[in-house]
C-alpha cells in the first residue's frame, strides 16, 4: 500500500488518503475569501513582531554585536528550509490545519494528533505571551501620559511592585481584554478580519521602512567594528534566539481552506511573507548596529532609544506606536492558526464535533475561536510572561520536523501527485530544516520539556479514550 491511496485499517497510523483530499465546498466548511495579498499580509503579520522591535536589539547587545544580521540570515535560511516544505504541502493539500493535516496524511493519525494537540497549546500560549508584551507597552504609554491605573489590573499574580503585598489579587486586565478582542474580530468573518490585519500590516511595514530610511542617514560605520565581538559562535547562538522571530507562515498556512485559490496562492504567500520579512529584518539590523555601538543598545526598546539618542524623540514615539500595532498582528495570525487547527481536528472526529460548527452566516469556526480566546485570556491574565513563554516553542519546532520529514517521505512514495510547488534541493533542503529544528530544541529549558511531557500525556489519554474511537477516518475504514 502506498502513502495516500487508502487508510491503514483501524490502527493509530492510518492515513488520510491524499488522492481524495479536495477543497471543501463553502456550504460545508469555511468561506474562501483570501487572495494572495491578504495571505501574504497575514504571513508578514505573524513573522514581524517583537523580533524587529526588541529582540534584534537584545541579541546585538548581549550575544552577537553587529553580527546579529548574520544571526537573522542563518535563522532565515533554516526557516526557509521548513517554509519550502510547507509551501509544497500547501499547494498539494487544500485543507485547513497545516502541519496537523500534512502529518495526518503522510505519517499517520497518531502523528497528526500530537502535532495538532501541541499546536493548540503553542499557538494559544504565543497569543497570551504577545498580549502580555503589548500590555507592558500600554502600561508604559499610560505612564508617559501621566495616567495611573490601579495596580491590581496591571499585571499577573507574582508581578507585584515594591510596596504591594505579595499574593495580592492581581490580573493583567489589558492582556485579557486584548485576547478577547482578537477573538471577537476573528468571529466577524474572515473577509473583514483579514482587512483589519492587512491594514495593520501596512502600517507596521511603513513604520519599519521609516526607521530604515531615516536611520540610514545616521549610520557611523565605525560601529560595525568589531563586527563579531562575541565571535562567530555568538552569531550562531543568536540565530537560535531569533529563530522564533522568523516563523509565522506556518500559522498562516492553516487558512488554506479560506484561500480563493489555495494550491496556487498559498505556496507563493509562504515564500513571499518570509522573504519580505527577512529583507526588513536584515536592513533594520544594519541600521540599528550602525547608529549605536552594540554595547550601548537598549535591549528592551532598541530603536526608540536609538533615535531618542540622536534627538529624534518624535520618531521614537512613532516607533513605540508601530511596535504595538506590529505586535498586535501576531495575535491575529496565531489565534487564527490555533482555531483552524482545532476546527480541522474536530471535523476529523479527533475532538468533539461541537468545535467544528461554523457560524451560519460568517462561515468561521466561532465556537473554537471563542474557546481559544478565553483560554489565551486566562493564561495572559494570570501567568507572568516568563511562565507563559515556557509553554511555547517546542511544539512549533516539532511541527517543523514533522513537515520536513513528511515532504521527503511523500516525494519518494508518491512522486506522481500533482504539485503546484516543489521543494528545491530535495532531500537536502528539508533535511536542513529537520536538523536545525532539532538543534534548537536542545536549547530549551528543562521546565519546557516537563510542561510538554505533561501536555503530551494528557493528549495520549484523550486520543485513546476518545479520538481513536471517534475518528471519521477510522469509522470509514471499519465500514469497508
Amino acid at each position: 500500500m502506498t502513502v495516500g491511496q487508502s487508510g491503514s485499517g483501524n490502527g493509530i497510523f492510518r492515513r488520510k488518503p491524499i488522492d481524495t483530499i479536495e477543497p471543501v465546498a463553502e456550504s460545508e466548511g469555511l468561506q474562501r475569501t483570501l487572495g494572495l495579498r491578504q495571505l501574504t499580509a497575514i504571513g508578514v503579520g505573524g513573522i514581524i513582531g517583537a523580533g524587529i522591535f526588541s529582540l534584534a536589539g537584545a541579541v546585538a547587545n548581549e550575544t552577537a554585536g553587529p553580527a546579529v544580521l548574520i544571526s537573522f540570515l542563518i535563522a532565515g535560511i533554516a526557516s526557509a528550509a521548513a517554509a519550502f516544505s510547507y509551501a509544497e504541502f500547501a499547494g498539494l493539500i487544500p485543507r485547513a490545519g497545516s502541519a496537523y493535516t500534512y502529518g495526518y496524511a503522510v505519517l499517520g493519525e497518531i502523528t497528526g494528533w500530537f502535532i495538532g494537540w501541541d499546536l493548540l497549546l503553542e499557538y494559544t500560549a504565543i497569543v497570551a505571551v504577545v498580549a502580555i508584551g503589548i500590555s507592558g507597552y500600554f502600561n508604559d504609554l499610560l505612564g508617559f501620559l501621566n495616567i495611573s491605573l490601579p495596580e491590581w489590573m496591571l499585571g499577573a499574580p507574582g508581578t507585584e511592585p515594591d510596596g504591594m503585598a505579595a499574593g495580592t489579587y492581581k490580573v493583567n486586565l489589558f492582556a485579557v481584554l486584548l485576547c478577547l478582542l482578537i477573538a471577537f474580530i476573528l468571529n466577524q468573518g474572515m473577509k473583514n478580519a483579514a482587512r483589519f490585519e492587512t491594514l495593520l500590516v501596512y502600517l507596521k511595514v511603513g513604520v519599519v521602512l521609516l526607521v530604515i530610511v531615516v536611520g540610514a542617514f545616521h549610520i557611523n560605520t565605525d560601529n560595525y567594528n568589531p563586527f563579531a565581538p562575541f565571535g562567530w559562535a555568538g552569531a550562531f547562538t543568536g540565530a537560535a534566539t531569533v529563530f522564533f522571530a522568523v516563523f509565522g507562515y506556518d500559522a498562516m498556512s492553516t487558512a488554506a481552506e479560506e484561500s480563493k485559490d489555495s494550491q496556487k496562492h498559498m505556496p507563493k504567500a509562504i515564500i513571499y511573507s518570509l522573504a519580505i520579512s527577512m529583507v526588513l529584518y536584515v536592513l533594520a539590523c544594519l541600521v540599528l548596529t550602525g547608529m549605536v555601538n552594540f554595547k550601548d543598545i537598549d535591549s528592551e526598546a532598541a530603536f526608540s532609544s536609538a533615535f531618542a539618542g540622536i534627538g529624534l524623540k518624535w520618531l521614537g514615539a512613532i516607533i513605540a506606536a508601530g511596535a504595538i500595532l506590529g505586535i498586535l498582528t501576531v495575535l491575529f495570525t496565531f489565534m487564527m492558526g490555533a482555531a483552524r487547527v482545532g476546527f480541522s481536528m474536530s471535523r476529523d472526529g479527533l475532538l468533539p464535533k461541537w468545535f467544528a460548527k461554523t457560524h451560519p452566516v460568517k462561515k468561521v469556526p466561532s465556537r473554537i475561536t471563542w474557546v481559544l480566546g478565553v483560554a489565551s485570556a486566562l493564561i495572559a491574565g494570570f501567568l507572568p510572561i516568563a511562565e507563559a513563554a515556557e509553554l511555547t516553542n517546542i511544539g512549533i519546532l516539532l511541527a517543523f520536523v514533522v513537515v520536513c520529514i513528511a515532504v521527503i517521505v511523500l516525494r519518494y512514495k508518491r512522486p506522481d501527485l500533482p504539485r503546484g510547488f516543489k521543494t528545491p534541493g530535495m532531500p537536502v533542503v528539508p533535511a536542513i530544516g529537520v536538523v536545525f529544528s532539532i538543534w534548537l530544541i536542545t536549547f530549551l529549558q528543562p521546565e519546557t520539556w516537563l510542561r510538554f511531557a505533561a501536555w503530551f500525556a494528557i493528549g495520549l489519554l484523550i486520543y485513546f479514550a476518545y479520538s481513536r474511537r471517534n475518528s471519521v477516518l477510522g469509522k470509514e475504514n471499519a465500514g469497508k
